[in-house]
């Protein structure tokens, strides 16, 4: 996909050390969580259990979105269908020097608008209520709060936000 600013494709195992930096960025670790992910092999090896699998099982998955400038990873978004919710959700991650300059909302935006040529009927989103940049932007793509849940395994409460397409 493609949007005024960003390429959105699939991520590919050439991925690994671009998802090395960002799953340990500041932000990822703060606000979606550790993923144990610490060598090139471990972001291949989530990539290929992850996004790679979700695109092989579902159909879609998270993907990569960098500039059209330069063509050069700045995050990911996409849609996740997880076994512990019942509808698909969007997610979306930037590095910190992306962040603020409205990348996320553009690449969120344009996955909503494919999980509707999907014929997705709702799309579902999960986040910290602590985290106000990701709550706001889910507003801003039409999402609003349903109910707090805890994902099996998890400490913290999470927002459930969801909107029907």
């Amino acid at each position: 996909m493609e949007t005024q600013n960003l390429f959105i494709h699939r991520l590919t195992e050439d991925d690994a050390a671009f998802i090395l930096q960002l799953l340990n960025s500041p932000g990822w670790l703060q606000q979606i969580g550790d993923r144990g992910v610490r060598t090139i092999d471990d972001a291949r090896d989530y990539l290929l259990k992850g996004p790679m699998s979700s695109y092989e099982k579902n159909g879609f998955g998270l993907m990569c979105v960098s500039l059209k400038t330069d063509d050069i990873p700045i995050g990911i978004c996409g849609l996740i269908k997880r076994d512990t919710l019942d509808d698909v959700d969007i997610g979306f991650a930037l590095l910190p020097g992306y962040e603020g300059k409205g990348y996320a909302y553009e690449a969120a935006a344009a996955i909503m608008t494919l999980a509707a040529k999907l014929n997705m009927v709702r799309v579902v989103a999960i986040t910290l209520p602590t985290n106000i940049k990701s709550v706001k932007l889910l507003e801003r793509l039409g999402l609003s709060f349903e109910k707090m849940i805890r994902l099996p395994g998890d400490e913290e409460e999470l927002m459930l936000m969801s909107k029907l397409l």
